[in-house]
């Protein structure tokens, strides 16, 4: 009885290995690695869009921002072909505050440094729940493989004060 058993572990042992050996295993690589420079004064978060990479702020200054990646391979997967970054920046700018009333977009500024392309543009809106005025500076990123949406905030009043950081953080992107 023992040798039955022994015998039939045995064969069930190796036709599951060669059942195995037939198939073939393609290596995927999953998530993303992408580098961005803050300000000192903002410190990642959590809470601000539930789609993003990563998040920052500095409650006390009023400043937010956060970035959404948007892998190139994961979008021709879902059919989402994009010509290039300006067809990608305005299918963006067509979504971005879409239902909100009292809004103003700048003209956007493109510009390429080495192999990535950038898009800045300033967008204020009137906050019907706070009673106040939101400036935004967003950016989009094009790099060999990946969109990125870079979307900084502070009140209007302040918005001369955080430009220029804002702008450093879209820039310092990088895959």
């Amino acid at each position: 009885m023992k040798k039955i058993l022994t015998f039939f572990t045995i064969m069930v042992v190796l036709s599951t290995l060669k059942s195995s050996a037939q198939s073939t295993l393609k290596e995927y690589k999953a998530g993303h690695v992408f580098y961005i420079s803050l300000p000192s004064y903002m410190t990642k978060t959590m809470g601000l869009n539930e789609s993003s990479i990563i998040q920052y702020k500095n409650a006390v200054k009023d400043v937010y921002g956060f970035v959404i990646e948007d892998n190139k391979e994961d979008l021709a997967i879902a059919e989402l072909n994009y010509g290039s970054l300006e067809e990608f920046y305005d299918y963006f700018m067509s979504v971005f505050l879409k239902e909100a009333k009292k809004k103003t977009i700048g003209k956007p500024i493109y510009t390429t440094k080495g192999e990535t392309r950038f898009a800045e543009v300033e967008i204020t809106y009137y906050d019907e729940d706070i009673k106040a005025e939101i400036y935004y500076l967003a950016g989009i990123v094009e790099t060999k493989t990946s969109y990125y949406k870079i979307i900084s905030w502070c009140a209007g009043e302040n918005k001369d004060k955080y430009k220029t950081d804002f702008q450093k953080i879209i820039y310092s992107i990088r895959d």
